[in-house]
């Protein structure tokens, strides 16, 4: 479990016009008055409401245009929560939770009465995840409720791993941002559920399949779906950067066809790319995890650097490489 932070020692109590903050109290105050708050996790930062407040999760909606089709995640801080939201748990999922929760790690489970509709967008299961962040796990402690918080981005927009990122989505519109630092994983969670007993990884994330299948055996993956996603992240266009981006195994091809316009390349490790007006590496000892943790960082660096077009590298596809191929595929426009 991810250390606790002393709430007595963060910055007393006081009214703020959005902003971001380190002020677990006054984020706790705000969630209670059915306001939204941008929280930080490991994997990317969440527009956070209270689930029991359905005016609030309605705000998560509207916020990042997304549609209500579109299921939410739920966040808990400890493990005894799980059968107060969810039901008919299989052994799986408990082996699952041992392993890797706190974590990147989210499971789609039959819920409970208690979880609105809303939330899980008229679905009979409930996706539920343990963030492992300091702030954000003491925040939840302080809470009698868990939260709901999708990515704090407008809707198919790039994830944000900062404070920052959330602020020049949302400026004031947000009660408040609370600044954990830069995200340490920088991918959404992995999603997994269980089919007849099997689990099924419904979007690929911050924890490798190769780690699932270490704990739990063979798994299947889902489709991507446009109409009735099971969870959040399965639709087919998703993280996009404003700016077209282009994912190929040839970025020197690429590049000579669009020699003519000014070209910003994301690549694994390579650093120097003549034709490219910018470059950004995501790892030069080409380590994936650190490739990961860099990902919507560099695009939202990309995406603001005036260029005509971001030519992608296809990552090598193993490891956390597959669930950054899989975000770059739907960031394809």
């Amino acid at each position: 479990m991810a250390p606790k932070v002393n709430v007595s020692a963060i910055i007393p109590l006081q009214p703020m016009k959005s902003s971001i903050t380190k002020n677990i109290a006054l984020c706790q105050n705000l969630l209670r008055d059915g306001n939204l708050v941008a929280i930080p996790t490991e994997t990317v930062y969440g527009l956070a409401a209270n689930i029991y407040d359905d005016t609030a999760v309605k705000k998560i909606f509207k916020m990042k245009r997304r549609p209500l089709y579109n299921p939410l995640i739920v966040h808990i801080h400890h493990i005894d929560q799980l059968p107060t939201l969810a039901k008919d748990i299989p052994h799986a999922a408990q082996e699952l939770a041992s392993h890797f929760w706190p974590g990147p790690l989210t499971m789609i489970l039959p819920k409970q009465g208690v979880v609105s509709d809303l939330v899980t967008a008229g679905r009979s299961t409930v996706g539920i995840r343990m963030p492992d962040h300091p702030l954000t796990l003491t925040m939840l402690e302080g809470l009698d409720f868990p939260i709901a918080a999708p990515s704090a981005n407008p809707f198919t927009r790039v994830s944000p791993t900062s404070a920052q990122h959330v602020a020049d989505y949302f400026g004031n519109r947000v009660g408040a941002i609370l600044d954990g630092g830069a995200s340490q994983v920088g991918l959404e969670s992995t999603i997994i559920g269980f089919e007849g007993g099997v689990p099924v990884i419904y979007r690929k994330g911050g924890i490798a399949i190769e780690a699932i299948e270490a704990c739990t055996g063979v798994v299947k993956l889902a489709l991507k779906s446009e109409k009735a996603p099971i969870a959040p992240g399965m639709l087919a266009k998703h993280y996009a950067p404003k700016t077209k981006l282009i994912l190929t195994d040839d970025v020197e091809k690429v590049l000579a066809i669009w020699s003519a316009r000014r070209i910003g390349v994301l690549s694994f490790y390579r650093k120097v790319y003549p034709k490219a007006a910018l470059v950004k590496v995501l790892s030069e000892k080409r380590d994936l995890d650190e490739a990961a943790a860099h990902l919507f960082d560099a695009l939202h660096q990309l995406d603001a650097a005036n260029v005509d077009v971001i030519i992608a590298e296809r990552l090598p596809e193993q490891g956390l490489g597959m669930s950054i191929n899989d975000r770059l595929e739907r960031a394809e426009n």
